[in-house]
Formats: C-alpha cells, structure tokens, sequence
C-alpha cells in the first residue's frame, strides 16, 4: 500500500515464532486445536523428553502411519483412506484417522479394496517407499508393521517452541 511499500517487517516476537512453528506442525498434520492441544498436556505429563513424546503421538496416528508406509501419496489422502473404511488394523477396519498406532500392530488394506484402481499396485508402492526405521513392510502381502515407538531425526518443525507456547 501507500504507507506500507518501503516498511521492513517487523522482527518475530518469541510468541510470534512459537505460534508458527505450532501453526506449522498443525497444519503438516491436518490437525485442528483442540486435538493439538490434547496431544502437547498429554506429553507433558509423561516423564522424558516431551517433545520427543510429542513427536511420537503425531507420528503414531493412523493416518500418518499410511502416509509414511508409502500407501498415501499425501497425509489428506492417507486419511481419507483411512476414514472410507479401507484400512485394517490387526485384521479389523479401522476409519479413525487419529488412533494411535502401537508397536507390534499390523497395518494392511483392507481385501475388498484391494480389487479397486487407488490400491492396484499397492504392494510395489510399500517396496518402493523409503520407510522409516521404526516401520517394517511386507511388499508381497501389503502390510506394513510398526517395529517401536516413532521417532523423527529432523522433523519440519521445533517441537521444543511449541511445548513452551503451551506452557505459557
């Protein structure tokens, strides 16, 4: 605008940052406030890291899970895969996007889904994808197992400023 053209931006305060690294990890996940909010007091009341507890929850969601095994080509189509009902879990469907995922469970597509288009060349994808160290893929019978709990070695954002925006 008139007054505005020449104006550098004002320096980010602290709480300027906190709050865009929170916005960030909200929207990397596609996670609303309140759920957010739910995960950070849930890992503050673990003892240990927490922002390393908060990490693993994010990452152990149902959803992300998909995401990462290579089955979603994105975490918006890894949940709708998950919400229209074609994900199992241990043999059962599962349409929650947000169930935390244990170590041990066994995720699979669901075999009437199997036969649809999306899911065709589902087994060369889990081969395919570069899976993290804490998933195990079995390309031949598409299931992807969760070997521990997640961990992230560089994540997109600072897990330890959104623990201390929640913290105020």
């Amino acid at each position: 605008g008139q007054h505005g053209a020449n104006r550098k931006h004002a320096k980010l305060s602290g709480y300027g940052k906190q709050l865009r690294e929170k916005q960030k990890a909200k929207r990397l996940y596609g996670i609303l406030e309140r759920q957010f909010a739910n995960y950070v007091a849930e890992a503050a009341k673990k003892t240990g890291d927490t922002s390393k507890i908060l990490l693993g929850y994010l990452e152990s969601r149902l959803d992300n899970v998909v995401y990462r095994s290579g089955i979603g080509v994105s975490r918006a189509a890894a949940r709708q895969m998950v919400t229209h009902g074609h994900i199992t879990v241990n043999g059962k469907k599962l349409d929650i996007p947000s169930y935390r995922v244990k170590v041990g469970d066994v995720i699979a597509i669901k075999d009437a889904a199997k036969k649809s288009k999306l899911f065709e060349s589902v087994g060369e994808k889990i081969g395919k994808a570069e899976l993290p160290a804490w998933l195990a893929a079995e390309p031949k019978v598409a299931t992807i197992k969760m070997l521990n709990m997640p961990t992230l070695e560089n994540p997109q954002f600072n897990a330890k400023s959104i623990i201390e925006f929640y913290s105020r």
